[in-house]
Formats: C-alpha cells, structure tokens, sequence
C-alpha cells in the first residue's frame, strides 16, 4: 500500500519505541516511578515534538525542514525506511 501512496511522503520508525511511546503514557509511568524498557520518556517527547513540529511548519507553513530530509546525529533513533 506505501508504494499506491501519492505525494510527499516519509515512513520514519524509532528505535526502542512502542506504540504508546507516542502518547503521555511514558511520562505518566516515569512519575510513578514505572519506568518502561525501551526508548525513555524524555527522548519520546523530544522526538515527536520534534518530528510533529517540523512536519506542520514545512507543510502548513512552506518552511523546509531538513530533519526531515534523513537522519540526523541529533536523532540517532529515528531511521528512515525507503
């Protein structure tokens, strides 16, 4: 189906995450002192602010954004897949 895909696109997977990474559930296990295995909480909120962040500003607001362009040593945990 990603191929059947038209328009600007990018398939992005980080490492050591889950998919409640991408939600507060990190935070709130971490304020409870449950911490989970895997991608920290801290850097989970780093990256999908980050990624989110750039996203809209280069769709919404025509600024080109190289992060999203390929990885970066900023983010060593995110990879791009083809």
């Amino acid at each position: 189906m990603w191929p059947q895909l038209g328009g600007w696109k990018r398939w992005l997977t980080v490492s050591g995450a889950s998919h409640l990474s991408f939600t507060d559930s990190p935070t709130l296990l971490a304020q409870l002192g449950l911490q989970q295995s895997g991608l920290p909480a801290d850097r989970a909120v780093a990256v999908t602010r980050g990624y989110v962040t750039a996203f809209f500003d280069q769709t919404l607001r025509h600024i080109p954004q190289a992060v999203l362009n390929g990885p970066t040593p900023q983010n060593p945990e995110v990879h791009f897949n083809p």
